[in-house]
């Protein structure tokens, strides 16, 4: 088999297919969770906090004025980024919880046991015919 047709029947299997998908949802799952910490909860923590855009907190390592942006900070030395840092560690716990919870739903559906079938009547002549073979016993 050629090298070509085995990369084929690799990527035709089940499971790449299924995490091609995974991995594009995930990354566009992402995208939102980015910008729900962004633009929703991080600006009512950021006038919180100051008034900031709260990204943009640092800890100038060379001397930068407190008051630049981050990227400006930056651009002058090295700084420790420590309200990025903060937003991307929140982006992370709630994309954690989102996926805890896809996973528990997903069990709990798994182990959900499918409703007992309920046991049809006995008809009246298959217990008559019971009786009457019962009695020729004795």
């Amino acid at each position: 088999m050629t090298m070509m047709g085995e990369f084929r029947q690799f990527a035709m299997r089940g499971n790449v297919v299924d995490l091609a998908v995974g991995v594009i949802i995930g990354g566009a799952f992402g995208k939102i969770v980015d910008a729900l910490v962004n633009d929703i909860i991080m600006p009512p923590l950021g006038r919180l906090f100051g008034g900031l855009d709260f990204a943009n907190y640092y800890v100038p390592l060379n001397g930068q004025a407190t008051g630049l942006a981050l990227v400006e900070a930056k651009k002058l030395g090295a700084v420790i980024a420590y309200g990025h840092f903060f937003t991307v560690l929140l982006n992370f716990i709630i994309l954690a919880f989102v996926i805890f919870q896809m996973i528990r739903l997903m069990n709990r559906l798994r182990r959900a046991d499918p409703a007992p079938v309920p046991v049809a009547a006995i008809p009246e002549d298959i217990v008559l015919l019971r009786e009457i073979r019962d009695s020729l016993k004795k």
